[in-house]
């Protein structure tokens, strides 16, 4: 009988970590852009990613994307570990400094929020794996960070996100415009968005 193996990612430091009952254990690990950018580029790349508007990339420019994004205080990636199995990709960021803030009115206490996840394999087509993995971050993101609204922002074709964001208790908002951004080594084209908002109260009521 040999001892258990540690995983891959028990060394790095989580900004969170939850075990859930009946689910295990969820860590959120800040992006590593050199270390995770294979896996990264694998996930954004697939069709089924084509919303999260990096498809065609290189691995090299994914990892250009996150090493910019991580000289930034106001846009933050991670990569989420469930029992040691990346399954996720969350990004978080000020919306009064993206361009979702020329859309919209911004509250104080306001965090943007975008969430891929991984190709989904036998455990995650389990039902309520989702809401599951989805209240973990939410508990990061509302409680950690301290703050009171998440917003999301995916387009108005991704019909998916946008039913998953309501089956979770977002409230829609107006569907805009996001004006196209061209920053070093990150352009974002112009996008047609539905906004969706989910308070703090009404995240954890009961």
């Amino acid at each position: 009988m040999t001892d258990a193996q540690p995983t891959p990612y028990a060394d790095r430091a989580a900004v969170h970590e939850q075990h859930l009952d009946g689910f295990g254990t969820v860590r959120i690990l800040p992006l590593d852009p050199t270390e995770d950018a294979t896996r990264v580029h694998g996930w954004v790349s697939e069709e089924r990613a084509a919303f999260w508007g990096m498809n065609g990339l290189t691995r090299d420019q994914v990892a250009d994307v996150y090493a910019h994004m991580a000289t930034l205080d106001t846009h933050h990636a991670f990569l989420v570990v469930k029992d040691g199995e990346p399954v996720a990709l969350l990004q978080t960021y000020d919306p009064a400094a993206d361009r979702v803030s020329e859309c919209y009115d911004a509250e104080p206490g306001d965090v943007g929020v975008h969430l891929l996840l991984a190709p989904a394999g036998a455990e995650g087509a389990r039902p309520g794996w989702t809401a599951a993995l989805s209240g973990a971050l939410m508990t990061y993101v509302l409680l950690g960070l301290d703050r009171t609204r998440i917003v999301v922002d995916p387009d108005v074709a991704n019909d998916k996100a946008i039913a998953r964001f309501l089956k979770q208790g977002f409230t829609a908002g107006p569907a805009v415009v996001l004006p196209e951004v061209d920053l070093p080594d990150v352009y974002l084209p112009e996008k047609k968005a539905q906004l969706a908002f989910l308070r703090r109260e009404v995240a954890f009521a009961g």
